[in-house]
């Protein structure tokens, strides 16, 4: 019988799941997240095959939700060496690249960067042709400062990206084998967001391949060499290795979506907000038709604005390990935390810091099977156990709040492995919603969500309809759609379209206007 495996790697755990083809849990296990993150997918990986005496030769996929990637930018190690070619003179001068990013990860990126002629106008005509002698002596100084990744930007390349293509043939011809990323594979129309987006996907791919053979590695040692390995990315779906090595940007801030999807399946709430209590954060997203929302406004990744997709979330300082303090006689959340050393820290387990999960167990309201977890050791004041109960509880709904469109009630999903922060006798009372659902294996979701997740395919163009009408606009984003969702991984035969956003762009002329596509498939093993 056919099992799949899905991982996902938190601040505190790093959690498994094996599903059977009909999408029935077999078996899951929840590891301590080690500083290694590697080492501990391993220990995952074997801990889950060990309790439920699967064998390996069953599993034919393992689905992984891995920060290595989120990792990698905020600490400013392991990026690659980047050469950025942006294609606009002399229309495009007033801001030089990289200007936006912090003077660290400059530095950390190599700061080589060159701007040559050429570029389309909105409509997909041509600003000026493309200087093709000056990409050859750009290619030349990225080859003279042995960058490791080329990444090329091009003015509305997403309505046209014939400069783009072209410029990767001559870079390719001058300095070889490269990793190349091209920024209308990515962002949208807004250039310098979209040219921050490709500097940061092209600094990953060392990153990616290190992490990539290192998950290869791991399935080895678990016996798990057979199965096919597929990452998730920050919309809820999945991708293959090859699409990952080329996009590993897509990566970040998927474990959150992982737990949407995971809270989806779980209640069968395809429109609603989903609190993922993990051990470091508290995380708020919403659903829509099943999949995460996605943020309508530019987001931010290790200090650079970029504008390509990502999920719109909340993040709060309120896990399962956060500490709890006194400062002038009030309870104090956070926002530290003791993340996965929460059992030998935490004051149930013998150590010397209150933690929010601390807070649950004397309240007497949480119990955790754990011989080593004695919650008559906490010895915390009656009274301060109830306020910090009650900041608790009023931190999650204040970030429902700050989630919802609207003053309407909504129905919350509570999940990850903190939901026993929340005590049951609260939910029909929790302000804002409409009812309040902590599923059966809500502690697993984000790893549900990974062995479940679909495969998708998006695009975001402008298109003129003085040429083509609006029929024919809406067939060539679907037709591109399902062809990123083929490419990432998709049953070609599967694909359908979940999601059509029209735009019509009055300031522009021509009958502009704005159409993002997102496909989804069953994935291809």
């Amino acid at each position: 019988m056919p099992l799949r495996i899905g991982i996902d790697v938190g601040g505190t755990h790093t959690d498994a799941v094996i599903l059977d083809k009909a999408n029935r849990l077999i078996s899951a296990v929840k590891t301590a997240t080690t500083p290694d993150v590697t080492q501990g997918i391993l220990n995952a990986l074997q801990e889950i095959l060990k309790t439920s005496g699967v064998n390996p030769d069953d599993v034919n996929a393992v689905m992984l939700g891995t920060t290595h990637c989120t990792n990698a930018i905020v600490e400013r190690k392991r990026l690659a060496v980047v050469g950025t070619l942006r294609i606009g003179k002399p229309s495009t001068l007033a801001i030089k690249p990289l200007t936006a990013f912090p003077q660290d990860l400059r530095r950390s990126l190599g700061n080589v960067w060159e701007i040559v002629s050429g570029g389309h106008e909105y409509d997909g005509r041509e600003i000026g042709p493309l200087n093709e002698n000056e990409v050859r002596e750009a290619a030349r100084k990225f080859r003279n400062a042995r960058v490791e990744a080329v990444s090329v930007s091009s003015v509305f390349s997403p309505i046209c990206p014939d400069h783009e293509k072209k410029a990767a043939e001559i870079l390719l011809s001058e300095i070889g084998s490269v990793p190349l990323t091209l920024s209308h594979e990515l962002g949208s129309i807004g250039l310098l967001e979209r040219e921050n987006a490709a500097v940061l996907n092209a600094s990953l791919v060392k990153v990616a391949e290190l992490a990539i053979n290192a998950f290869n590695e791991a399935m080895e040692r678990a016996c798990l060499d057979r199965a096919k390995l597929f990452l998730t990315q920050n919309d809820g779906t999945l991708m293959s290795i090859e699409y990952a090595r080329k996009y590993p940007i897509r990566t970040v801030a998927s474990g959150s979506t992982n737990s949407l999807r995971g809270a989806a399946f779980l209640t069968e709430i395809n429109d609603g907000v989903v609190v993922d209590i993990g051990g470091t954060t508290t995380l708020v997203g919403v659903l829509t038709k099943g999949f995460p929302r996605e943020s309508a406004i530019a987001v931010e990744i290790g200090g650079v604005r970029t504008n390509f997709r990502m999920p719109d979330l909340l993040a709060v300082g309120c896990g399962g390990g956060t500490v709890v303090s006194s400062v002038d006689g009030k309870v104090q959340i956070g926002p530290e935390s003791v993340g996965y050393e929460l059992e030998t820290k935490g004051k149930a387990w013998g150590g010397d810091v209150l933690t929010t999960t601390d807070i649950a167990l004397a309240a007497g309201y949480a119990k955790i099977d754990d011989p080593k977890c004695r919650p008559n050791q906490i010895g915390a004041d009656p009274s301060f156990v109830l306020e910090a109960v009650e900041r608790i509880i009023g931190t999650v709904e204040e970030s429902i709040d700050k989630m919802k469109t609207s003053a309407n009630p909504v129905p919350v999903v509570l999940v990850g492995g903190g939901g026993i922060l929340i005590p049951r006798s609260r939910y029909d009372q929790l302000r804002g919603t409409s009812k309040v659902i902590r599923p059966e294996h809500f502690q697993y979701a984000n790893a549900i969500g990974a062995a479940i997740a679909q495969v998708s395919g998006e695009i975001d163009r402008v298109y003129s309809l003085e040429n083509m009408t609006r029929s024919d606009a809406l067939s060539r984003a679907t037709a591109l759609a399902k062809s990123e969702a083929t490419k990432a991984g998709a049953k070609p035969e599967s694909v359908r379209v979940v999601e059509v956003d029209e735009v019509p762009l009055a300031y522009l002329p021509g009958n502009a206007t704005r159409v993002r596509v997102k496909a989804v498939g069953e994935l291809s093993l």
